[in-house]
């Protein structure tokens, strides 16, 4: 079966503007530490990278950015 959705979603997906590596630098800048995991997401129609970082003090926090702008939208402590 064909995906009604796959032509549409990679025209979408292509549309970002920064990288991944930008939206690490980003992210690293505002929450020092080691990059545990990447992902893309769409939230409210908006793709964004969410990147959780652990510190050295071994918390680990959750920093969405804006895919299109670079713009750090939101920094999340992660509870276990």
């Amino acid at each position: 079966m064909i995906c009604p959705f796959c032509n549409l979603w990679d025209g979408y997906w292509r549309q970002y503007r920064i990288n991944t590596e930008t939206a690490i630098q980003n992210a690293l800048q505002r929450v020092p530490g080691q990059v545990l995991r990447v992902e893309m997401d769409v939230e409210d129609g908006l793709l964004v990278y969410e990147i959780h970082i652990r510190t050295t003090n071994g918390m680990v926090y959750e920093v969405t950015i804006d895919a299109n702008t670079g713009e750090i939208l939101e920094v999340d402590r992660q509870d276990d």
